[in-house]
């Protein structure tokens, strides 16, 4: 139910067509949690029929023009409700660290060019949320940007851990394709882990 509230969130901060709130969600809460056009267009007549949203009067209505849409009070009673609710978390679905998985058992051919390809991905990721701090976050002001901060930095934390574990994933493979030794393992044999 996440993408309900990212959108509530997204238009307490602005009144938005849902245009400009995928180009939004490209630009920022889309890095943590993406949503296509037609999901976000889904979701905002899901949330104008539950009464969470309305659209605001157009000063000359046409047919295709953009909509824009306010949260209404029971909109933002919602997110208040679903903000300061608990969360349990979920477990990580991460297909490269299963595909690791999956070499130990049938080999490695590719492994070595598919971590360097996620390894680019990922410095390309972490430069750019530097580069979002750097650019956004100087001097941090109010609550509000010292929140939005965080989560950026959440960002920053994932994409640095990733960088890492990827060279070491890489200097492993690397070893073990120029023949070193075993550096032990975790539920290998039986089909244990």
């Amino acid at each position: 139910m996440s993408l309900p509230h990212a959108i509530l969130t997204a238009l307490l901060e602005k009144p938005s067509s849902g245009l400009e709130l995928t180009r939004r969600f490209d630009r920022s809460i889309g890095y943590f949690w993406p949503a296509t056009h037609q999901q976000i267009y889904r979701e905002l007549g899901k949330l104008e029929q539950a009464g969470f949203i309305r659209a605001l009067p157009s000063a000359q209505p046409s047919r295709g023009q953009k909509k824009e849409f306010e949260v209404l009070p029971a909109g933002r009673a919602e997110l208040t409700a679903w903000a300061s609710g608990e969360q349990d978390t979920k477990p990580v679905r991460n297909a490269l660290v299963l595909r690791l998985r999956a070499a130990a058992v049938v080999g490695r051919a590719g492994l070595d060019a598919e971590l360097r390809r996620h390894l680019a991905l990922h410095e390309r990721q972490l430069a750019e949320y530097e580069e979002i701090e750097e650019r956004d976050f100087g001097a941090v002001a109010g609550p509000e940007d010292r929140l939005r901060r965080l989560v950026l930095r959440a960002g920053v934390g994932l994409e640095t851990f990733w960088v890492q574990w990827l060279q070491e994933a890489l200097a492993e493979v690397e070893d073990m394709e120029a023949g070193g030794g075993a550096r032990g393992g975790w539920g290998g044999g039986g089909g244990g882990g």
